[in-house]
């Protein structure tokens, strides 16, 4: 049996599902998210950060990236990546993230 290759629109799709607490908007469109990587076997490679190294939701929030990700129809595995480096500022967020947040 094959399984269907996820796509990087339904990876995105599901970490829009995924919100800062502290802030209203979802982390993708923050900017926390670096790179996708989709493998043939269905693997997928991510590299985020968060908004600061003492981010209260530093454990959980990765972890719950992860399950959402998982849950992609195809997706085998995925190897997630906590990096500081580039450290994340606003202006990486999305032109609607700042909207959002009023800072237009």
């Amino acid at each position: 049996m094959t399984s269907k290759q996820p796509t990087e629109e339904q990876i995105i799709e599901q970490i829009k599902t995924v919100y800062d607490p502290e802030i209203p908007t979802d982390i993708y469109e923050l900017g926390l998210i670096y790179k996708i990587t989709i493998h043939s076997n269905g693997k997928v490679d991510v590299i985020m950060t968060l908004t600061t190294p003492m981010c209260p939701v530093a454990d959980s929030l990765p972890m719950e990236v992860q399950e959402k990700i998982h849950s992609v129809e195809g997706v085998t595995d995925v190897n997630l990546q906590v990096v500081f480096d580039p450290p994340w500022n606003k202006d990486m967020m999305s032109e609607e993230a700042r909207f959002t947040l009023d800072m237009l």
